[in-house]
């Protein structure tokens, strides 16, 4: 699954692409953006680790990619951002970063600081872009020499979109059937991305919790469904800086549970419709990201392909019973731990041994 940091230049995307990946240099694909892969913080990882000392502890992980800062529309109505929604078409999920911070050392390409302008200038962006293939669509149906039942559902289907759109709401937001999702996949609209507010404030705003039209900020993302994540990047390069011990003091003083990145994949995670399946030994600790609602035979898929071609059985535990119990053998000793069939949906932290045979 990838998630695609999107906003205007300056606004601070790379320097959370870097926090996210940890990486300092990445390479480029053909549209100029950076890629990388981010953990996703898992108290359950850390605490299981603890308890095996395993010889290699795995979190579950995203693909970021980092997109070329985005250049607006011209007046002209033509933009000037091609590569950055080619971009934006091979990712699942966007975060878009928005500047808050004040700093008259980078320039704002808009030349000041207004983050509800700015996040509506790229959304206006998506939603001209789907607008216009809306439009093409439409054309060429209504034109055509002969207009199908499927011609005429899909029709009634893209212009209810198109007003959507003009009401500039994004497709996510739409209440679609099944049979109409399918008919809207070969779009590839952008608006129908799951989309994040990453709001970059500066270390006073970050304090205060205010910054410059935040209660806009907020409503505008109310009323479209929009989570918002609000981050220091000034703060968090700090935190990521430290040794383990200073940072827990670090976080402590200044009142921070959880660093705004981790909050920010949690949330990137929980928008793709990710949970995390656990298997644990000696070698190696590890989450496994599945889609919410696949069977035990899929996910023993994920693992391995000879696992799922062979498989018997899903010996499954609950990772809350696991923390309250201490091990598998007491798990087993309460009947705790139990036989799932290939069928067995998967939940959320799950400790499974897969049984099977090749």
């Amino acid at each position: 699954m990838k998630i695609g940091l999107i906003g205007l230049p300056a606004t601070g995307k790379t320097t959370f692409f870097q926090l996210l990946t940890e990486v300092s240099a990445a390479s480029s694909n053909k549209a100029g953006a950076n890629i990388g892969m981010a953990n996703i913080p898992d108290d359950r990882i850390d605490f299981l680790s603890k308890i095996y000392n395993p010889k290699k502890t795995t979190y579950a992980a995203v693909e970021v990619i980092d997109i070329q800062g985005i250049q607006p529309t011209d007046t002209a109505g033509k933009s000037s951002s091609l590569h950055f929604l080619e971009a934006v078409r091979q990712v699942d999920a966007l975060v878009h970063v928005v500047r808050a911070f004040r700093d008259d050392t980078i320039f704002h390409t808009e030349g000041s600081i207004d983050p509800l302008r700015d996040i509506e200038t790229v959304n206006l962006e998506l939603l001209f872009a789907d607008l216009a293939i809306i439009e093409n669509r439409i054309h060429r149906i209504e034109t055509g020499k002969k207009i199908t039942a499927e011609n005429r559902q899909e029709l009634e289907l893209i212009k209810r979109c198109k007003e959507c759109l003009e009401k500039e709401q994004p497709l996510f937001n739409m209440d679609l059937t099944d049979e109409e999702e399918q008919i809207l996949r070969t779009y590839n609209f952008l608006t129908e991305r799951p989309l994040i507010l990453l709001v970059n404030m500066d270390d006073e705003q970050f304090a205060s919790g205010e910054y410059y039209r935040k209660d806009e900020v907020d409503q505008y993302a109310q009323e479209r469904n929009i989570p918002i994540v609000e981050v220091s990047a000034k703060t968090e390069l700090e935190i990521s800086n430290l040794e383990e011990e200073d940072r827990t003091l670090f976080m402590e003083e200044m009142g921070i549970e959880e660093t705004g990145v981790g909050k920010l994949a949690k949330a990137a995670y929980d928008l793709l419709g990710l949970i995390s399946f656990i298997t644990v030994g000696e070698d190696e600790v590890r989450a496994w990201p599945i889609k919410a609602g696949t069977i035990a035979r899929d996910a023993a898929g994920k693992v391995h392909t000879d696992i799922a071609r062979g498989f018997i059985r899903a010996e499954v535990a609950r990772f809350q019973d696991f923390k309250t119990h201490g091990s598998m053998q007491k798990l087993k000793e309460q009947g705790l731990a139990r036989l799932e069939g290939k069928e067995a949906i998967v939940e959320d932290g799950d400790i499974i041994n897969f049984r099977f045979n090749v």
